[in-house]
This record gives C-alpha cells, structure tokens and sequence, in this order.
C-alpha cells in the first residue's frame, strides 16, 4: 500500500505522546507505522493519506452492515433532532422500549426481559450477578450456588468479574490474585484434546445419566481419532461436575458455537445442545455469551439457534448497533425476572446500572441495523459467503505451515505453525501472526492476530470480489512470511 505518508505520520507522533492503545506493546507501537483511520466505506477503510484498505475484522468484529449506511446515518440524525440522551433509572423512552420488542421477537423463544449496558464485557456482568442474586432469591434461599463454571481458553472481556471467567493466561494470568474463583470445564478443542479420547478410547468414557439422556447408553465415537460426537467427553467432564457440586454451581458459561478470542475454536455440532440438556438435567442456568457470535456471525441471528437452544441469560453487544455506537443486552427468561420481584424498593432489586444505560442514539441506531437484516436479506448473503470462504480455507489449509482453518459462517481462523505435523509452533519471538497481518496490510487488507491465529471476520455486508480480495490478500500474505 503506497502513499505519501505525511498526513498519517503527523498522526502518529501525536498519538505516541498521549494514548494508551488496547492490548498494545507500546514499546512496538513506537516503530509501528500503523494507519491514522479518517473515514471508512462500505467494506473499506481509508487513512489520512488516503490509502484504501479492506476492513477485514468488521472493526474489532463489530461492523455488520458496512461503514456510512445511511439508513442508520439517518436513524441517528433524526434521534439526535429529539435528544441524545436520557437516564433509563427512574426514566424510559421509546427507542429503548422497542429496541427491547424487538430483540425479544428475534431472540431464541422464552427469553422475554432485556437489560440494556453499554459494552459485552458489562454485558457479562450483568449475567454473573444477575444469576448468583437468582439462586439467593429462591425460596429457600441458595447462596451457596456462587460457582460458575467456564470452558478452557474462555474469553468473556476485560472487567474482573468477565476476567474471573476467563482461561487465556496471556491476557488472565496478571489479574488472578483479584478474582474469584471459578471451575474450568474442557473446550472441544480437539487438535489438542488433553482428555486423550479418540478411537476406542471411548469405550471406556464416563456416561452418568444426563449424557444417557442426550446421546444414549454411550457417547457416539467418530470413525476416527481424535475428537468425538457433539464433544461428548467434554460434556462428560462437565457432567462428572455437576453431578457432584451441583447445588454449589450457579451457571455454567459458554461462547456457543466459537470461542473466538481463544483461537476461533470451533465447537462440534450438538455441543451447545449438549451443555444445555446438562445444565436443565440439574437444575443450573446455562448462560451464553453472544457477544462475538450474535447478529448474523455464524450463519444465524443467534449461534445458539445452531442446536436449537434457549439459554437461561444471553449476553449480546458488538454488531447490535451495527458496529456504530456503543450499546450491549442482556436477556433472560421470565422465571429469573420474576425471582427479582419484591414488595419494597429494598428487597430483591437488582442494583446494577450504567450511566448511559440504553442511550437513545444507540438505540435507534440498532432498531435500523435490525431492519436492515431483513431489507438486506443479510443471513442469506452470510450463508453464501461462507460457502465462498469455505473454498478458499480449503486451499490455504493445504500450505505448509498452515495447521489448521476454522470457520463458523464468517468467522474464521487460520492457524499457523512451524511443523504441522509435529504440532510444533513458531518461537513467539518470531511474531509470526503480526508479520502476516503487517504483510496483509501493505497490500489493502486490515486483519489481527490472535498469536499465530490470523483471524478474519469481514462485515455481513462483504460481497462476492470483496471476500475474493481479503482471502487471496491472505493467502498470499501468509505465503510471503512463511514459505
């Protein structure tokens, strides 16, 4: 990518004297040429020296329907010609009630009440105490349900308590003395399956009662090794939990269908199903985490229509407002709201909230990105763009330092390693993955590394050239820094 430069390098020296970036190595950055953004279109997005680059990550895997739609533009210009914002404590508007209707309608059947926040990680928040105060609601009371339980490699944000149900050290490891504690869970990463299952192996896996109940008298084994169906000796694990601790577990929590900060691990088919058919077995809310996999992601409106699932608190955020303002959800059933009700102002209520709890901006641009899935037809376009994405992941799979491809609609992963075969992966002085992404980069495409897993997730909106474009940009990319 060529241009002048000179815009873009103001910006930056400015920038190095005053901001702190997110998971940032400042002592990278100050070397970094990385683009001062100024306006952005459609897929694209366009420096201060002009140079076009695909938004190959939707924007931290937010953007849904493209940059300046101007249906949602004008959403947020006719909202703004009324008021920006005002406090949903005590107070309600209209953009706020229907964004609520209409969540409601398109949510998995049951989930009936929605908590507005600000952010997924809030949005998280919000699940935790919301179930943990559920169980001290109970008559009789159950304070003692204050676990939850996590999938390894979890990643459900950065505020403590999100953070105390994580399982990536990079990120993690710092923080633990603040936490509190939480169970891990094996995640049907099967690559690298610590269970050891495979083959005949599962002739001899634990199947209690609950797992009868969903696969039969044994889990189902795959005609080859390693993995299993639905990640049955997951689910064992998660059982073999459960059915001792059981009136000790308040939730067990999963990003359904991708752990996406995690490496984009795929979930195999009926895995979701199955935590949920555990979780109703003994009585413990299941609560997903929909902020990376809700509005369209996976191929759905929702990952867990996937298995057909109903979860007991589902965290939205990201792609709710189309990747334009901040806004995030949290839905639950009518049984937990009711768990809430009490006769004074001091019993049973939920003491949580945020300043800009359901901003009217938000709001009314995400009732416009709604509408647009259905004017857009956007899960069919997600549909047939995974089938595309799908043929181009089978040809980079075939290169020599290609591990692994992992997609779920237009979520993808590409894991790279120095020795496929022996598993081996590159030194992480190398920075394998952040060399791709810069190659990536020179040539119009912006795309993140989560260690050597490049990731791509393109808007809903890409089309046909323009997904040829980010995969062949890829493809080539990693070529050039491995091969």
């Amino acid at each position: 990518m060529e241009g002048k430069d000179n815009k873009s390098r103001f910006w930056r020296e400015r920038d190095r004297k005053v901001l702190w970036h997110p998971f940032t190595q400042h002592a990278l950055w100050q070397d970094e040429d990385f683009p001062v953004i100024v306006s952005g279109e459609g897929v694209y997005l366009f420096d201060a020296d002009g140079n076009k680059y695909l938004d190959g990550v939707s924007s931290l895997w937010l953007n849904v329907h493209g940059h300046r739609r101007p249906e949602i533009d004008q959403a947020i210009r006719a909202q703004l010609d009324k008021i920006a914002h005002s406090t949903f404590l005590g107070l309600s508007h209209p953009p706020g009630i229907e964004l609520a209707e209409k969540l409601i309608a398109i949510a998995p059947p049951g989930l009936s009440r929605v908590f507005f926040s600000d952010d997924g990680s809030t949005a998280m928040e919000i699940a935790l105490k919301m179930a943990y105060q559920y169980w001290t609601q109970q008559d009789p009371p159950q304070p003692q349900s204050s676990y939850f339980i996590k999938l390894e490699n979890a990643y459900h944000g950065d505020t403590i308590g999100s953070v105390s149900l994580g399982g990536i050290d990079l990120f993690h490891q710092t923080y633990r003395p603040l936490l509190f504690p939480t169970i891990t869970a094996p995640c049907p990463n099967c690559r690298f399956c610590h269970l050891g299952r495979g083959g005949a192996e599962y002739d001899k896996t634990y199947v209690p009662h609950a797992l009868e109940v969903i696969f039969g008298p044994r889990p189902p084994m795959m005609d080859t090794a390693p993995g299993c169906r639905a990640g049955s000796g997951c689910l064992a694990e998660i059982d073999r939990v459960l059915a001792g601790r059981c009136d000790e577990i308040a939730g067990v929590v999963i990003e359904p269908c991708v752990q996406g900060a995690a490496g984009m691990i795929v979930q195999p088919e009926g895995f979701v199903k199955g935590v949920h058919e555990i979780c109703d077995h003994y009585g413990v809310l299941m609560i997903a985490d929909e902020v990376a996999t809700g509005f369209g992601r996976t191929g759905t409106m929702f990952a867990c229509e996937h298995d057909g699932v109903t979860p007991d608190i589902m965290a939205v955020g990201k792609g709710l407002s189309g990747g334009y303002l901040p806004i995030a959800a949290t839905l639950t059933t009518e049984d937990v709201f009711e768990s809430f009700q009490g006769p004074t102002h001091s019993e049973k209520t939920f003491f949580h909230g945020h300043s800009y709890t359901a901003n009217p901006l938000a709001c009314s641009a995400a009732l416009a990105s709604l509408a647009l899935f259905e004017k857009d037809r956007t899960i069919k376009n997600v549909e047939e763009r995974s089938r595309q994405a799908g043929h181009w992941l089978g040809r980079i799979s075939r290169m020599s330092h290609v591990a692994e491809t992992k997609q779920a609609g237009l979520m993808m992963g590409i894991a790279l390693e120095e020795d496929p075969y022996g598993k081996v992966p590159y030194d992480e002085a190398q920075m394998t993955g952040r060399r791709v992404c810069q190659a990536a980069r020179k040539n119009g495409l912006i795309i993140r590394p989560l260690g050597d897993v490049i990731v791509l997730m393109p808007p809903l909106c890409v089309d046909t050239d323009e997904l040829d474009r980010m995969m062949s940009i890829t493809m080539d990319a990693i070529k050039e820094e491995t091969e």
